[in-house]
């Protein structure tokens, strides 16, 4: 069997017994986080929120790329969130590549010119949050009153981190 059918059937087990259809458009906490797409970080478990509460914007890093912007600023301009969050965390794989590697091996194995993408890997884990809070908070997208808050997850203790 494979996993997108045993999924498919956790699914249906889970629609079995939903009872939150009618949760509202908007984030009821008036938050959203950008993280990590991480399997090990489960944002809703280490935050203590529930469907309905946050918007989540995952990608490889939690970086805020362009497309993380464009979905913080409708999170905020058309969805009314008034605090954006940034988690990073502990032994990431972005921490292992630059981009000339991953465009080298992107060629190898596909024969795909990756050259002219930024994967956005980095070497300092502290130092990226401070340049993704700082990409937020100078956006032309983003109110600069909202506030921006950094982090990093320690995916061995569960423990959040706050990045100055």
């Amino acid at each position: 069997m494979s996993v997108t059918t045993e999924l498919l059937q956790a699914n249906e087990r889970y629609a079995a017994s939903f009872t939150k259809g009618d949760l509202p458009l908007p984030p009821a906490r008036r938050v959203a986080i950008l993280t990590c797409m991480d399997a090990r970080m489960d944002p809703t478990r280490f935050l203590g929120l529930q469907e309905g509460d946050a918007h989540v914007i995952r990608n490889a890093g939690g970086r805020a790329s362009d497309d993380a912007l464009r979905s913080l600023a409708i999170s905020h301009a058309l969805l009314g969130t008034r605090e954006f969050v940034v988690v990073h965390h502990t032994d990431c794989g972005m921490l292992t590549f630059r981009n000339e590697q991953l465009q080298r091996q992107l060629r190898r194995d596909l024969g795909a010119d990756a050259s002219g993408i930024d994967f956005l890997p980095f070497g300092d884990l502290e130092q990226s949050v401070r340049d993704d809070v700082a990409t937020i908070r100078t956006s032309p997208l983003v109110p600069k009153d909202l506030p921006v808050r950094g982090f990093v997850y320690d995916v061995r203790t569960g423990r959040l981190r706050e990045v100055a």
